[in-house]
């Protein structure tokens, strides 16, 4: 058990060095190839930051674990809304800017009830797959406009939240490097984080053997949670430099990207239905959460310590629940 424990975090870290690596030559091929700085920013880096969350679906459902792929979707939603944003406002209250709040929140919401319409008709197939994919495509094609007017959303926040966490994704007016550098390390990461997936889902599923759990359940507590490690820095950081808002735009632009982009992308190549206990349950948590979150911030106009308190509480009974170490 301890080796294959010791495998889960090999997992994670190629994951999340494979993802690093992969956004930084990405972000430099983009530069190289004219693009602008608004438009890397919300397609390489909203996109290539995803790709550790989108690596170990697409991984769990080749494999034959659906529940690792969709409990790493819905998991890492419940955990970005419950304990990431919960524990920034426990750091500093999270101050709300109502239109982004409604925006993009109801965007982030509507796809969690796509996803419950989905798993009710189609499954996650390849035409929902490419539905979500269209959908995500229109958000960011908004969300450009938008940030070309000055008006800014949750994808622009969770940009800016990530280039001040991780320098190196900022971009510059002047391309860095070489082609062929750019080119290494995008290859480099893509490689990495292909390992890290294979490592880290084979390691969940036996994990979920040696303790007599479903995939399902490894998939909402485990993977979830590890997948969402950086979004956790990336949220926490920004609280502690007061950036309040860009703590809750990373939160809802993140969400948004992992259904759209990784449920699209997980539909595409690996269909198959979503499983009952997702759909009948955890679905359902997210929707309360989702609410309940936009609620406490929409009273107030902002997210308090003890909204916070509430939300990591909440957080944790599901956690406890899902694990079945407490019974309701």
């Amino acid at each position: 058990m301890t080796g294959t424990i010791l495998f889960l975090l090999l997992g994670f870290a190629l994951l999340v060095g494979g993802g690093e690596l992969l956004v930084r030559g990405a972000v430099r091929l983009a530069e190289r190839l004219g693009l602008s700085s608004m438009l890397i920013g919300l397609t390489v880096v909203g996109l290539g930051t995803s790709m550790p969350e989108l690596a170990a679906s697409v991984q769990a459902a080749l494999a034959g674990s659906p529940g690792i792929a969709l409990g790493n979707i819905v998991g890492s939603n419940l955990a970005n809304t419950l304990l990431i944003l919960g524990t920034a406002a426990l750091i500093a209250p999270v101050m709300v800017e109502r239109s982004v709040l409604w925006r993009d929140g109801l965007v982030g919401l509507g796809g969690v009830l796509l996803l419950m319409l989905a798993g009710q008709t189609l499954g996650l197939d390849r035409v929902v797959g490419i539905g979500f994919l269209a959908v995500l495509a229109a958000y960011i094609w908004f969300a450009f406009h938008q940030e070309k007017t000055g008006v800014h959303g949750a994808a622009g926040d969770r940009v800016l939240a990530v280039e001040g966490t991780h320098p190196d994704f900022h971009v510059e007016e002047e391309p860095r490097g070489s082609m062929w550098t750019a080119v290494a390390l995008f290859l480099a990461g893509l490689v990495l984080i292909v390992a890290g997936g294979t490592v880290l889902i084979d390691a969940a599923v036996k994990i979920a053997g040696h303790l007599g759990v479903s995939d399902t359940v490894i998939g909402l507590t485990i993977v979830a949670a590890g997948t969402s490690f950086p979004e956790l820095v990336t949220t926490v950081i920004a609280a502690l430099r007061k950036q309040s808002d860009l703590a809750l735009g990373n939160v809802l632009g993140s969400n948004i990207y992992n259904i759209f982009f990784i449920g699209g992308v997980t539909g595409i190549v690996a269909p198959g239905p979503i499983p009952l206990p997702i759909l009948s349950f955890d679905l359902w948590v997210l929707v309360g959460a989702s609410v309940v979150a936009m609620v406490f911030a929409f009273t107030g106009g902002r997210l308090g310590r003890w909204e916070g308190g509430a939300l990591v509480l909440a957080y944790t009974l599901f956690i406890l629940f899902t694990a079945d170490l407490i019974r309701l």
